[in-house]
């Protein structure tokens, strides 16, 4: 079983930046894709960027230039460097991770608890 804790959010101004970490702790044998979502009441969730184990990255149109995703895969960790932050980011953000346990083991999807952004003067 794999635990993933979000860290970082809070409120910040608009133009402002925040610095996203999810941590995956538990039995990891390996890690594929690692990804942030973002969720606003009432809509359904938004992929924000994605990493794959080798390093390629993309990102949602809206983030392109301002967001960055980038991985430790030592530390089993995943951050979002956010920056020029707009109050339209305000939202839920969720780190996943895609992980299987052993070599033959099966690959998984786990969530993390979401950690609140608020961007607002």
């Amino acid at each position: 079983q794999v635990r993933l804790v979000e860290s970082g959010g809070g409120l910040v101004q608009p133009g402002g930046s925040l610095r996203l970490s999810c941590s995956a702790s538990g039995n990891i044998f390996s890690i594929n894709d690692m990804a942030w979502y973002r969720q606003v009441p009432g809509k359904e969730r938004e992929l924000v960027a994605t990493c794959s184990s080798g390093g390629s990255t993309n990102y949602a149109d809206s983030v392109k230039g301002r967001f960055t995703i980038s991985r430790d895969s030592a530390k089993h960790t995943v951050y979002l460097q956010m920056n020029s932050l707009k109050p339209d980011d305000t939202a839920i953000y969720y780190c996943k991770t895609n992980t299987k346990r052993s070599r033959t083991g099966n690959w998984y999807d786990s969530w993390g608890q979401g950690t609140q952004v608020t961007v607002s003067s």
